[in-house]
């Protein structure tokens, strides 16, 4: 069985890429559709800049960016918090954001628990 080409609502990517960016936003899900009607910040502006020129390492905080048809197969360095994990941005992240692909968050790990913790080790001495 071939594996399925991708599309987003009904456009390959290369038909993505002739697109306009206010088409784009016709495509895109209300919320990112109006943030791009209402423009991007001076940062997100920097970042498609950045894109455009070829860049090798782009870095950035900004998490809410949409990710547009043209960033398809660039890889970006996004903040997670404490630093800046690599994303590779593919065909299927058209549409969402920069954040969902890096976590902020680790998992919690316990380690054993400690004295007086429950009823057993109430009573042992510290010593």
């Amino acid at each position: 069985m071939a594996k399925k080409e991708f599309t987003y609502r009904g456009k390959t990517p290369e038909e993505l890429n002739e697109l306009s960016l206010k088409q784009i936003a016709d495509l895109l899900p209300a919320r990112a559709r109006r943030k791009i009607k209402r423009g991007f910040s001076d940062e997100q502006k920097k970042l498609l800049q950045d894109m455009k020129k070829g860049k090798k390492e782009i870095r950035t905080h900004g998490r809410d960016m949409i990710i547009l048809p043209e960033m398809v197969g660039k890889m970006i360095k996004v903040h997670r918090g404490n630093g800046f994990e690599i994303v590779k941005i593919e065909n299927e992240m058209i549409g969402h954001y920069l954040g969902e692909f890096v976590l902020t968050r680790k998992r919690v790990t316990h380690s054993a628990p400690g004295i007086g913790a429950t009823r057993s080790s109430a009573s042992l001495s510290v010593r």
